[in-house]
């Protein structure tokens, strides 16, 4: 099994490159206590999606850390990564989104995966119950997505960008992208697409992008992919995602997606002022032995 980390993104919010702000003593980022949780379930390679002008410093950094534990490839998400035909408008300079992050990873990956960001923490539940997925599945049409309870996944210190989840059956029947924020004792949802707000349960489900897919994915994103192209509401700012496209495979009797639903507690650096929580978190865990100290040491 391979697990794909999204490490690209430009961590707007944050106001730098969180994905490689040290979260211990020892300089480890949150990416150091995923891999080792993945490496305890069984993953066996990794491919980290990030942008080529970070490839010496991610090689020299996470990358030096993990490679004597698991098999460690990269993968450059650019803007110029596009069909042939097509080229970049002028004045765009947002990544394409996550889906064509996980297509740039097309031919590192053939093999079943699980999908995360690299700058959330999920827990090692998580990647048990992603992991006996991924073990288990034989059909190439089947995937499934980690269900978090919105209660577990937020932040005090703003919105939070999360996927909103239907389930019928034990298998994800809608998807509404959304920011949630707690407003006057209520979890507020705004859809991205500019629908009207609503209110949403404490333990109703959300996507983390923590998925196990199978590599027919890719030939789907690339053969989909100049539709979105053509399609795009601003050439600007518009993003191929990746569950949006994941539940548009399952609208259309391509796919199903296996709701797998966990108790474990999100952390995750949106802004800055998470940090300090999250670095007490994970330091709560060394100390119940959850992480060796130093993780790799």
């Amino acid at each position: 099994m391979t697990l794909v980390i999204m490490a690209a993104g430009m961590g707007s919010r944050f106001g730098g490159s969180k994905q490689t702000e040290p979260i211990d003593e020892y300089g480890n980022f949150i990416i150091d206590y995923s891999i080792y949780d993945a490496i305890q379930e069984g993953f066996t390679k990794v491919v980290f999606i990030i942008k080529e002008e970070n490839y010496e410093f991610f090689k020299k950094t996470i990358g030096a850390r993990v490679e004597k534990h698991i098999k460690v490839e990269y993968a450059f998400q650019d803007l110029n990564k596009l069909p042939e035909g097509y080229s970049v408008p002028e004045g765009r300079v947002k990544p394409w989104g996550t889906g064509h992050a996980i297509l740039c990873a097309k031919d590192y990956v053939s093999e079943n995966f699980a999908i995360i960001n690299a700058d959330d923490f999920y827990g090692r539940d998580a990647y048990h119950t992603i992991a006996e997925f991924l073990k288990n599945n034989h059909d190439d049409t089947k995937y499934a997505m980690v269900g978090y309870v919105v209660a577990n996944t937020l932040t005090e210190n703003g919105s939070v960008k999360r996927g909103l989840c239907k389930e019928e059956n034990g298998y994800l029947a809608g998807l509404i992208e959304s920011r949630i924020e707690e407003k006057n004792g209520k979890l507020i949802a705004e859809p991205i697409d500019g629908g009207d707000s609503f209110e949403v349960p404490r333990d109703g489900l959300v996507s983390m992008s923590l998925f196990g897919l199978t590599p027919k994915l890719f030939t789907r994103l690339e053969e989909e992919f100049p539709k979105f192209l053509d399609n795009m509401r601003d050439p600007l700012t518009s993003e191929y995602l990746i569950p949006s496209f994941i539940f548009e495979q399952v609208e259309h009797g391509e796919a199903t997606v296996k709701v797998l639903k966990t108790d474990a507690v999100w952390q995750g650096v949106t802004y800055r002022e998470d940090k300090e929580k999250v670095v007490k978190a994970l330091k709560t865990l060394v100390d119940a032995g959850e992480y060796p100290e130093g993780v790799w040491k």
